[in-house]
């Protein structure tokens, strides 16, 4: 009796071994990704914040830079002959069911007295469809048609080129499936040699609180050196599924007066020049530069004070390139510029402003975003992203409060929808905040991440603020748009002095090197936010700074918003407790030995 009773519990203990071991089966998956996230293989998290401001040395060595590549380089020159389309572009619309294909036909003219080429003598056409045309009998069976324009940098002073461009065509593909890959060839089907050769692209996915592009590119003030296709090269090897690039994209402008070689200060070093004028064949041969990589994945911009590119009598005309040469889907999120727009991708929305137009709260762009803010729906993309040129936090010396008007003006809206996570360039250096609102570390307030450090040709900023000597005055940082509202801290270590003593509380790390970020968003709650040095050796386990960066929910402004709803903090709530749930079922596993590996294996 005693020995069947024995045996009975025996059997009774292996069988809930058994179905412990079903359970941790089963929970596998779940437990990998509680894993990554609570240790996160040793990656800090915000929720371990406000960090110790923390500096990297800047390796001197780097200082030199280099200078541009020069237009007859062969990633520059033109590789396609008139009338067949080069610098092929893509960008996406405001939802993954469409998307912009953009390209130039014919060619950019440069001199005096110069005749513009007629966009309406070519067709703007884009052939698409899911499968590659050599698979397909009838070949690309979808065709959309768009517009086309050109357009003139004119200067009425003697030694300024004049130039015309080719005709630039845009075409908004509609109707496609998300997370879909498409073939497809643009260009003018009637000519011989019209079209180009086929391409393909991935969609975005759709908004969902559980679905998010795979990897998103992030880079500000590129130009065209070798620090900038050292940047490229890196950034193309981590295989992004979109790009977002955060202003100073060509450093066309005073290309020709400063010789290629740049100059951090224009007035200082061209006193009596009239105008800063810009040579627009850099354009193109950015264009052609980029093309390999924006020809398959969305390229999402918007302008620096490099893009401004005065021109005519006193400047009176300025951001021709850009407004002519980039679709992005102002019309779709009810913008009526390309200054400011938003567009989703999966799980995130994402905000592109304009600090070069009006950003008082009675302008435009402040009601514009105002009403984009109300409509997110944390339920289907929990994460908000914004973006924009000249960053809010900076503790270098360049651009120091350069536009602490636009900060005054705006972020208390942001603040009160709950952004996530604030990208902006300008500095060219790299640069991460701790949670902040308003010079006030705040566990609500954005993560503002400075990366413009893309390698242009004005060399790194090295100098901060809080160095001996190095803070600026009141009268220096003079913004090109906007007034001037440079203030002493009224509170904490800074109390009465414009500049603090040492590395401001509000940055959590900072290093002059050029590179990239890569921004990975793993689910609703995390995302893991990368910063990869040109310098290092590229891997993934080399890189210059990594965190994981947690969307906050309860307690916080957007929390009481109409627009994230009680069941979406309840499921916020739920997926941490879920972690904590896990981590303690796994622990008690080991430490109770309930199933050992061939335990395991044999219930498998």
């Amino acid at each position: 009796m005693g020995t069947m009773a024995t045996s009975t519990i025996a059997a009774g203990t292996l069988h809930s071994r058994h179905l412990h071991c079903r359970i941790l089966l089963l929970l596998l998956p779940y437990l990998t990704i509680a894993f990554l996230l609570v240790d996160g293989g040793g990656i800090p998290t915000t929720l371990d914040g406000p960090f110790t401001p923390a500096t990297r040395a800047f390796d001197r060595s780097l200082r030199q830079g280099s200078e541009d590549v020069p237009l007859s380089d062969p990633r520059l020159v033109p590789r396609a002959r008139p009338p067949s389309p080069e610098q092929i572009a893509l960008a996406a619309s405001a939802d993954p069911s469409s998307l912009w294909v953009s390209w130039v036909t014919g060619r950019a003219q440069v001199g005096s007295h110069l005749t513009p080429l007629d966009p309406t003598a070519i067709r703007s056409e884009v052939w698409y469809s899911e499968r590659p045309a050599s698979t397909d009998t009838v070949g690309h069976p979808h065709v959309a048609r768009g517009s086309a324009e050109v357009y003139s940098q004119l200067y009425p002073y003697p030694g300024l080129l004049n130039y015309t461009s080719g005709v630039i065509h845009h075409v908004r593909l509609v109707g496609l499936t998300p997370s879909t890959r498409y073939y497809y060839r643009c260009g003018d089907s009637s000519l011989k040699d019209g079209l180009s050769d086929e391409r393909s692209f991935r969609t975005l996915p759709a908004p969902a609180p559980d679905a998010y592009p795979r990897r998103v590119a992030v880079v500000g003030d590129l130009g065209l050196t070798g620090n900038s296709t050292s940047t490229v090269d890196h950034l193309a090897r981590n295989d992004p599924s979109m790009i977002l690039m955060v202003g100073d994209m060509t450093y066309a402008n005073q290309y020709r007066t400063t010789g290629g070689r740049g100059v951090p200060c224009f007035s200082c070093s061209f006193p009596d020049a009239p105008i800063r004028e810009s040579y627009q064949p850099r354009w193109d041969g950015w264009g052609r530069f980029m093309e390999p990589l924006a020809s398959r994945v969305t390229m999402m911009v918007t302008e620096g004070n490099h893009e401004i590119e005065p021109q005519g009598h006193g400047g009176a005309v300025t951001f021709a390139s850009y407004l002519a040469r980039f679709a992005v889907p102002s019309e779709e999120s009810g913008s009526n510029t390309k200054f400011f727009y938003s567009f989703n991708a999966g799980g995130i929305h994402f905000i592109m402003l304009g600090a070069y137009v009006d950003y008082n709260r009675t302008g435009a762009q402040y009601s514009w975003l105002e009403k984009d803010l109300q409509k997110v729906d944390r339920r289907v993309t929990p994460w908000v992203v914004a973006s924009w040129h000249t960053p809010w936090y900076n503790s270098y010396s360049s651009h120091y409060q350069e536009f602490e008007c636009m900060r005054q003006e705006m972020e208390g809206l942001l603040y009160q929808h709950g952004v996530d996570i604030v990208f902006s360039g300008h500095v060219h250096a790299y640069e991460r905040m701790n949670r902040v609102f308003n010079y006030t570390l705040d566990p609500c307030g954005p993560v503002y991440i400075t990366i413009g450090d893309g390698g242009n040709i004005e060399k790194i900023d090295i100098d901060h603020a809080d160095d001996p000597g190095k803070c600026p005055s009141p009268g220096d940082n003079q913004p090109e748009f906007g007034g001037v509202c440079h203030l002493n801290f009224t509170s904490g270590p800074a109390k009465g002095k414009f500049c603090w003593e040492r590395q401001p509380e509000w940055s959590a790390f900072r290093e002059s090197s050029f590179g990239h970020g890569i921004l990975e968003v793993v689910n609703s709650t995390y995302a893991l936010w990368t910063w990869h040095r040109n310098q290092d050796t590229y891997g993934e386990h080399s890189v210059g700074d990594q965190i994981y960066i947690d969307s906050p929910s309860v307690g916080c402004p957007s929390s009481t918003l109409s627009s994230t709803s009680g069941v979406e903090q309840a499921a916020k709530n739920g997926r941490l407790l879920w972690t904590t749930t896990c981590m303690i079922l796994i622990s008690t596993v080991l430490r109770r030995s309930l199933c050992t590996r061939q335990n395991i294996w044999a219930v498998w």
